[in-house]
């Protein structure tokens, strides 16, 4: 697997059984053996994923907890950490580490995947993953008509928030320390940046 200063890094895995690069759908996806791998089809193309370090899977259970905490258990919608299989479109599948489907749009909850855009990704950055996320997955949010993506960065600890626009994303800015995020997918979060991120 191709590296970056020794992390594994997303790659196309073109050694996997099946259609043509660029030719993968969620029919062709769902139907990988179970291997211990975790892919995503962006644009057709299939990728292979590292696993999550613990530092990554420590931001996840944050962002869970208060999305939990002010939207799920409050009836606004429901709340999903990876590994869930989000079909954004027939060539677009994939598994964003932290996601809201709002109540009204609990018609895409299917038994085995969401269909179509949630209202809100966000995914967690680490050296392994970074590129794919600002770039592939980034262009693949936007053209599904996501509406918010939230970037973070857990060693930088700041929160970047994009809104769609025309299918393609605006920055609403970098945000860290004591200040909220300016949602307006969740225009009323009571919760600091800081608060997403262990003080370890």
């Amino acid at each position: 697997m191709a590296t970056a200063e020794g992390f594994a890094l997303v790659v196309p895995a073109d050694w996997v059984p099946g259609p043509q690069q660029g030719q993968w759908t969620y029919e062709d996806y769902a139907a990988i053996p179970e291997d211990g791998h975790r892919y995503e089809v962006v644009n057709g193309v299939l990728y292979m994923s590292p696993a999550p370090n613990l530092g990554h899977q420590g931001s996840v259970g944050r962002f869970n907890y208060y999305l939990l905490t002010y939207v799920e258990f409050v009836g606004r919608g429901r709340v999903f950490t990876g590994p869930v299989d989000v079909e954004l479109s027939y060539k677009n599948v994939v598994q964003p580490d932290v996601l809201v489907v709002l109540k009204k749009h609990l018609d895409r909850l299917r038994k085995t995947r969401i269909i179509g855009a949630p209202d809100l990704i966000i995914e967690i950055a680490s050296p392994s993953t970074v590129h794919h996320d600002q770039h592939a997955k980034l262009d693949a949010y936007a053209s599904a008509g996501v509406p918010e993506y939230w970037m973070v960065n857990p060693n930088a600890q700041t929160v970047k928030v994009l809104i769609v626009e025309n299918d393609v994303y605006r920055s609403l800015g970098l945000f860290s320390g004591q200040a909220t995020l300016p949602s307006q997918v969740l225009p009323d979060l009571p919760v600091r940046v800081e608060q997403f991120f262990s003080k370890s």
